[in-house]
Protein backbone atom coordinates (compact mmCIF):
# COMPACT_ATOMS: atom_id res chain seq x y z
CA UNK A 1 0.00 0.00 0.00
CA UNK A 2 1.05 3.74 -0.86
CA UNK A 3 2.05 5.75 2.23
CA UNK A 4 1.13 9.40 2.87
CA UNK A 5 4.33 10.51 4.11
CA UNK A 6 5.93 13.67 3.90
CA UNK A 7 10.07 13.78 2.66
CA UNK A 8 12.62 16.51 2.00
CA UNK A 9 14.79 15.66 5.46
CA UNK A 10 17.72 17.95 5.90
CA UNK A 11 21.73 17.83 4.55
CA UNK A 12 24.35 17.86 6.36
CA UNK A 13 25.21 20.84 5.61
CA UNK A 14 21.65 22.75 6.18
CA UNK A 15 22.02 25.59 8.71
CA UNK A 16 18.82 25.76 10.61
CA UNK A 17 17.23 28.64 11.45
CA UNK A 18 17.43 30.27 15.13
CA UNK A 19 13.87 29.13 16.07
CA UNK A 20 14.34 25.78 15.22
CA UNK A 21 15.78 22.76 16.68
CA UNK A 22 17.48 19.57 15.80
CA UNK A 23 15.24 17.31 16.59
CA UNK A 24 15.46 13.97 18.48
CA UNK A 25 16.02 10.64 16.94
CA UNK A 26 12.88 8.75 17.13
CA UNK A 27 13.00 5.67 18.47
CA UNK A 28 10.54 4.21 16.46
CA UNK A 29 12.42 0.97 14.69
CA UNK A 30 12.24 1.63 11.80
CA UNK A 31 11.59 5.39 11.11
CA UNK A 32 12.25 7.15 7.82
CA UNK A 33 11.32 10.51 9.53
CA UNK A 34 13.49 10.42 12.38
CA UNK A 35 15.10 13.80 10.91
CA UNK A 36 12.22 15.95 11.00
CA UNK A 37 12.31 19.47 11.83
CA UNK A 38 10.10 20.57 15.39
CA UNK A 39 9.71 23.65 16.15
CA UNK A 40 10.52 24.37 20.08
CA UNK A 41 9.39 27.91 20.44
CA UNK A 42 5.44 27.80 19.46
CA UNK A 43 2.31 26.17 21.54
CA UNK A 44 2.50 22.91 22.29
CA UNK A 45 -0.40 21.78 20.03
CA UNK A 46 1.44 23.07 16.94
CA UNK A 47 4.55 21.18 17.94
CA UNK A 48 2.96 18.01 18.47
CA UNK A 49 3.70 16.12 15.35
CA UNK A 50 2.53 12.61 15.22
CA UNK A 51 5.26 9.58 15.94
CA UNK A 52 4.88 6.46 13.78
CA UNK A 53 5.60 4.29 16.40
CA UNK A 54 6.69 5.98 19.98
CA UNK A 55 4.63 9.00 21.28
CA UNK A 56 3.39 12.18 19.13
CA UNK A 57 5.36 14.41 21.04
CA UNK A 58 8.81 13.23 19.82
CA UNK A 59 8.97 15.03 16.75
CA UNK A 60 8.19 12.15 14.34
CA UNK A 61 6.08 13.16 11.04
CA UNK A 62 3.02 11.00 10.18
CA UNK A 63 2.23 7.78 8.71
CA UNK A 64 -0.98 7.44 7.55
CA UNK A 65 -2.02 3.60 7.09
CA UNK A 66 -4.21 2.72 4.41
CA UNK A 67 -7.18 -0.01 4.97
CA UNK A 68 -8.87 -1.45 2.31
CA UNK A 69 -12.69 -3.39 2.80
CA UNK A 70 -11.88 -5.74 -0.46
CA UNK A 71 -15.29 -8.21 -1.58
CA UNK A 72 -13.89 -11.96 -1.72
CA UNK A 73 -17.24 -13.74 -3.32
CA UNK A 74 -21.05 -11.97 -3.95
CA UNK A 75 -23.02 -11.26 -1.06
CA UNK A 76 -26.58 -13.35 0.02
CA UNK A 77 -29.34 -11.76 -1.04
CA UNK A 78 -32.31 -11.50 1.07
CA UNK A 79 -35.50 -11.72 -0.34
CA UNK A 80 -38.77 -13.87 0.88
CA UNK A 81 -38.70 -17.56 -1.14
CA UNK A 82 -42.29 -18.63 -2.30
CA UNK A 83 -41.32 -22.23 -1.92
CA UNK A 84 -39.63 -22.88 1.83
CA UNK A 85 -38.99 -20.47 4.51
CA UNK A 86 -35.21 -19.24 3.94
CA UNK A 87 -34.92 -16.17 2.45
CA UNK A 88 -31.96 -16.51 1.55
CA UNK A 89 -30.68 -16.24 -2.24
CA UNK A 90 -27.26 -16.31 -3.77
CA UNK A 91 -26.29 -15.06 -7.36
CA UNK A 92 -24.15 -16.81 -9.39
CA UNK A 93 -23.58 -14.55 -12.16
CA UNK A 94 -26.56 -15.75 -14.15
CA UNK A 95 -28.37 -13.87 -16.36
CA UNK A 96 -31.86 -13.95 -18.37
CA UNK A 97 -32.26 -11.48 -21.33
CA UNK A 98 -35.55 -11.83 -23.46
CA UNK A 99 -36.72 -9.81 -26.45
CA UNK A 100 -39.83 -9.12 -27.57
CA UNK A 101 -39.92 -7.26 -30.67
CA UNK A 102 -37.62 -4.13 -29.97
CA UNK A 103 -38.21 -4.69 -26.61
CA UNK A 104 -35.84 -6.21 -24.27
CA UNK A 105 -35.97 -7.53 -20.22
CA UNK A 106 -33.45 -9.03 -18.58
CA UNK A 107 -32.96 -10.93 -14.87
CA UNK A 108 -30.12 -11.60 -12.77
CA UNK A 109 -31.26 -15.03 -11.36
CA UNK A 110 -30.34 -15.91 -7.54
CA UNK A 111 -30.72 -19.38 -6.28
CA UNK A 112 -32.17 -19.98 -2.69
CA UNK A 113 -29.70 -21.71 -0.76
CA UNK A 114 -32.27 -23.97 1.14
CA UNK A 115 -34.32 -25.69 -1.74
CA UNK A 116 -32.46 -24.19 -4.74
CA UNK A 117 -35.62 -22.29 -6.19
CA UNK A 118 -34.37 -19.80 -8.68
CA UNK A 119 -35.62 -15.75 -8.43
CA UNK A 120 -35.60 -13.28 -10.91
CA UNK A 121 -33.93 -9.61 -10.10
CA UNK A 122 -35.45 -6.74 -12.71
CA UNK A 123 -32.41 -5.04 -14.68
CA UNK A 124 -34.02 -3.94 -17.55
CA UNK A 125 -37.74 -3.93 -18.28
CA UNK A 126 -39.35 -3.57 -21.44
CA UNK A 127 -36.15 -1.18 -22.64
CA UNK A 128 -35.50 -0.07 -25.96
CA UNK A 129 -32.84 -2.63 -27.22
CA UNK A 130 -31.64 0.91 -28.80
CA UNK A 131 -30.91 2.66 -25.98
CA UNK A 132 -29.56 -0.39 -24.06
CA UNK A 133 -25.19 0.20 -24.60
CA UNK A 134 -23.81 -2.60 -26.82
CA UNK A 135 -20.96 -4.00 -24.23
CA UNK A 136 -23.77 -4.21 -21.37
CA UNK A 137 -25.95 -6.80 -24.05
CA UNK A 138 -22.50 -8.60 -24.45
CA UNK A 139 -21.80 -8.75 -20.50
CA UNK A 140 -25.45 -10.33 -20.12
CA UNK A 141 -25.34 -12.82 -22.61
CA UNK A 142 -21.82 -13.98 -21.70
CA UNK A 143 -23.01 -14.34 -18.12
CA UNK A 144 -20.36 -11.70 -17.08
CA UNK A 145 -19.82 -12.52 -13.00
CA UNK A 146 -18.24 -8.72 -12.98
CA UNK A 147 -21.86 -7.40 -13.75
CA UNK A 148 -23.15 -9.21 -11.16
CA UNK A 149 -21.57 -7.87 -8.79
CA UNK A 150 -21.52 -4.24 -10.33
CA UNK A 151 -25.22 -4.74 -10.34
CA UNK A 152 -25.51 -5.85 -6.26
CA UNK A 153 -23.75 -2.91 -5.97
CA UNK A 154 -26.33 -0.40 -7.01
CA UNK A 155 -28.71 0.98 -4.74
CA UNK A 156 -31.27 1.81 -7.52
CA UNK A 157 -31.55 -2.52 -8.59
CA UNK A 158 -32.35 -3.45 -4.90
CA UNK A 159 -34.57 -0.98 -4.41
CA UNK A 160 -36.53 -1.36 -7.63
CA UNK A 161 -36.45 -5.48 -6.90
CA UNK A 162 -36.99 -4.84 -2.95
CA UNK A 163 -33.88 -7.08 -1.67
CA UNK A 164 -31.63 -6.44 0.53
CA UNK A 165 -27.76 -7.62 0.76
CA UNK A 166 -26.10 -10.03 3.81
CA UNK A 167 -22.07 -9.20 3.78
CA UNK A 168 -21.24 -11.82 6.26
CA UNK A 169 -18.23 -13.89 4.97
CA UNK A 170 -18.30 -11.57 1.85
CA UNK A 171 -15.59 -9.46 2.78
CA UNK A 172 -12.06 -9.34 4.24
CA UNK A 173 -9.81 -6.29 5.55
CA UNK A 174 -6.53 -5.62 3.83
CA UNK A 175 -4.36 -3.71 6.41
CA UNK A 176 -0.96 -4.64 4.41
CA UNK A 177 1.89 -5.55 6.76
CA UNK A 178 1.12 -5.64 10.43
CA UNK A 179 1.74 -2.48 12.98
CA UNK A 180 1.91 -2.63 16.66
CA UNK A 181 2.69 1.25 17.31
CA UNK A 182 1.26 3.14 19.88
CA UNK A 183 -0.03 5.94 17.75
CA UNK A 184 -2.17 5.41 14.67
CA UNK A 185 -3.38 7.52 11.63
CA UNK A 186 -5.06 4.69 9.56
CA UNK A 187 -7.61 5.95 6.15
CA UNK A 188 -10.32 3.41 5.41
CA UNK A 189 -12.09 2.78 1.79
CA UNK A 190 -14.44 0.49 0.74
CA UNK A 191 -13.45 -1.18 -2.98
CA UNK A 192 -17.91 -1.98 -2.18
CA UNK A 193 -20.41 -0.75 -0.67
CA UNK A 194 -20.42 -3.24 2.31
CA UNK A 195 -22.31 -1.84 5.58
CA UNK A 196 -19.78 -2.77 8.63
CA UNK A 197 -19.29 -1.77 11.93
CA UNK A 198 -15.90 0.75 12.39
CA UNK A 199 -15.07 -0.94 15.75
CA UNK A 200 -15.32 -4.23 13.88
CA UNK A 201 -12.31 -3.24 11.72
CA UNK A 202 -10.74 -1.44 14.38
CA UNK A 203 -10.38 -4.75 16.34
CA UNK A 204 -9.72 -6.87 13.40
CA UNK A 205 -7.07 -4.62 11.88
CA UNK A 206 -5.32 -3.85 14.73
CA UNK A 207 -5.43 -7.14 16.76
CA UNK A 208 -7.70 -5.94 19.22
CA UNK A 209 -10.48 -7.45 20.87
CA UNK A 210 -14.16 -5.53 20.44
CA UNK A 211 -14.40 -4.74 24.33
CA UNK A 212 -11.04 -3.34 24.22
CA UNK A 213 -11.80 -1.31 20.94
CA UNK A 214 -15.30 0.15 22.84
CA UNK A 215 -12.94 0.70 25.76
CA UNK A 216 -10.68 2.84 24.05
CA UNK A 217 -13.34 4.87 22.52
CA UNK A 218 -15.14 5.77 25.62
CA UNK A 219 -11.67 6.86 26.68
CA UNK A 220 -11.10 9.59 23.79
CA UNK A 221 -8.22 7.23 22.61
CA UNK A 222 -10.00 6.42 19.26
CA UNK A 223 -11.30 9.53 17.50
CA UNK A 224 -13.17 9.67 14.27
CA UNK A 225 -15.08 12.23 12.23
CA UNK A 226 -17.84 9.12 11.94
CA UNK A 227 -19.63 7.36 14.20
CA UNK A 228 -17.74 4.89 15.59
CA UNK A 229 -20.46 2.61 16.98
CA UNK A 230 -22.99 2.77 13.78
CA UNK A 231 -22.12 1.15 10.27
CA UNK A 232 -20.23 2.74 7.35
CA UNK A 233 -20.16 1.32 3.89
CA UNK A 234 -17.76 4.77 2.58
CA UNK A 235 -14.03 5.55 3.45
CA UNK A 236 -13.37 7.57 6.60
CA UNK A 237 -10.40 8.08 9.04
CA UNK A 238 -9.84 7.37 12.61
CA UNK A 239 -6.57 7.82 14.73
CA UNK A 240 -5.62 5.14 17.69
CA UNK A 241 -3.93 6.19 20.88
CA UNK A 242 -2.82 3.57 23.66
Amino acid sequence: MPENQWSGSLGAATVLPDHVVEPRACRCTPCETSRALISSRVAPLRRASFCCGFSHWNGCIPVLENWVVVPTCLPVVLRRCHVCPSGRFRANGKFRVNANHKLLDAWLLVRCVACGDTAKLTILERVNVRSVRPRLLVRLHENDPALAAELLADPVVLRRNRVALDWEGAWRLSTGAPCHQDFRDVSVRFAARIPVRPVRLIAEGCGLSRAEVERLIGEGKVVSAVRLRGKVSGGFTFTLKR
